[in-house]
């Protein structure tokens, strides 16, 4: 099935490749435009399947472009406003001619890929055939291994359920797939799945954002709300959260499906988490096995992340020969499913020869994860280069230092280098560090 197509229009050539290089790294096929005239081009001949439109532009505003698109009817594909200097009435505005949401600038990164996520999720794609097809991958928990036919099998039987799931696992396990398997697998497929990071809002938005007028609980109603990084739900929310889930689940209520990557008893014996909400979730739990508990999958894992970004992603096939295949077996993958995706597709975009052999593994495992674990103070500074070579060594040994040290969570990095997540993308894809964004869950 060939990717869901993404209009980007916006009058700021930085902000356009930005977005056009995270969007593809997530596998959707974009096209970007500058003004009006070429979002009209765009639109005629390209067909999109969502578009992410900037109100303030040179020629057309986005509200009036919007309006010629759909004349304040309900429109034939969501579209996402974007905007710098948004206000309440204009956000009223977009949504009265049919926008599905309004995002502000500076963007963060992580809020619109899970709007974008959610808009096209709300439709279903034109067909060649006049029928209508999931715009959504299809998705499937790879590997023969014991610990996977157990979760597949686990995930199929609460999958019909209404009970509220805890998806507990490392960062990277693929805590998201889990959620969407569950959704699509189950009676509310054809209802939305709204997903809803934590950890790209802040505390004091949180509860408004996820219970209040037109929140993730409202939107989510009748389908699967998918909430990611359970752990930073502050007190209030937690306390919200558990009256909801105690009120059961009425006409409409939507299906929760909790993630988390942390030690939910450690924080209730810290204090820091409920433990009747705790207790409330654990009911029905779905445990994701790290990758070195089924390193016996790799071989199966490679072959399906090779033959995927070949197809999607345009990179020439190459073949990991059996020794290669077996080192891989013996790393320790702190990054889980997530880093061996990102090494996959390293391999493939860097390599020239037809096999990837121990000796690419070795150095692109090396290059990716660097050993830089040295206490700050005794590492030898770099003091005969120019300044700003010497600046460069210095921010990437600390931000992959700091990446190790949050499970290669981007938000939990942005919070702890104190960076916005626009500006830390920047820099991560500067200093060419490898992040994982495929699947941080």
């Amino acid at each position: 099935m060939s990717p869901s197509r993404v209009l980007v229009v916006d009058d700021e050539p930085d902000i356009r490749d930005l977005l056009r290089e995270i969007l593809e790294e997530e596998g959707y096929a974009v096209t970007v435009a500058g003004d009006a005239e070429h979002a009209r081009i765009a639109r005629r001949e390209d067909h999109p399947d969502i578009a992410l439109l900037d109100i303030w532009m040179p020629d057309v505003d986005g509200i009036t472009l919007l309006n010629e698109w759909h004349g304040g009817e309900a429109p034939g594909f969501p579209v996402i406003m974007m905007s710098g200097h948004g206000t309440i009435e204009t956000a009223v505005e977009a949504t009265r001619l049919g926008a599905f949401d309004f995002v502000e600038k500076p963007l963060s990164l992580a809020k619109l890929l899970v709007t974008v996520r959610n808009a096209l999720g709300s439709v279903t794609p034109r067909t060649g055939d006049g029928g209508r097809a999931s715009l959504a991958p299809r998705r499937d928990l790879i590997g023969t291994s014991r610990s996977v036919v157990d979760l597949r099998e686990r995930v199929a039987r609460l999958a019909h359920g209404a009970a509220p799931v805890l998806v507990r696992g490392e960062p990277g396990t693929g805590k998201r797939t889990v959620a969407a398997l569950l959704h699509e697998q189950g009676g509310r497929a054809r209802q939305p799945r709204i997903e809803f990071d934590l950890g790209a809002v802040g505390n004091a938005a949180a509860v408004e954002a996820l219970f209040g007028k037109d929140g993730a609980w409202q939107r989510a109603v009748g389908g699967v709300l998918v909430l990611n990084d359970l752990a930073e739900l502050p007190p209030r929310g937690q306390a919200a959260l558990f009256e909801r889930i105690e009120q059961g689940s009425g006409p409409g209520a939507p299906r929760l499906v909790a993630l988390t990557a942390e030690d939910l008893p450690a924080l209730v014996e810290a204090g820091r988490f409920r433990a009747d909400l705790y207790h409330a979730l654990n009911a029905a739990a779905i445990h994701v096995p790290a990758l070195r508990d089924h390193a016996e999958d790799l071989p199966e894992l490679l072959s399906h992340f090779v033959d995927r970004m070949v197809a999607r992603e345009g990179l020439v096939y190459r073949h990991f020969t059996v020794a290669a295949q077996n080192r891989l077996r013996h790393y320790d993958w702190p990054g889980n499913v997530a880093e061996l995706a990102s090494l996959v597709r390293h391999l493939l975009t860097l390599g020239e020869s037809a096999d990837i052999d121990t000796r690419a593994v070795e150095e692109a495992l090396s290059e990716l994860r660097p050993r830089v674990d040295v206490a700050a103070t005794t590492m030898a500074l770099p003091l005969d280069l120019p300044l700003r070579e010497a600046r460069e060594q210095f921010e990437r040994a600390y931000l992959q230092h700091q990446l190790r040290a949050v499970g290669g969570r981007i938000g939990d990095l942005a919070q702890r280098v104190g960076m916005e997540r626009t500006h830390l993308y920047r820099k991560l894809k500067s200093l060419g560090i490898e992040y994982g964004a495929k699947d941080k869950n």
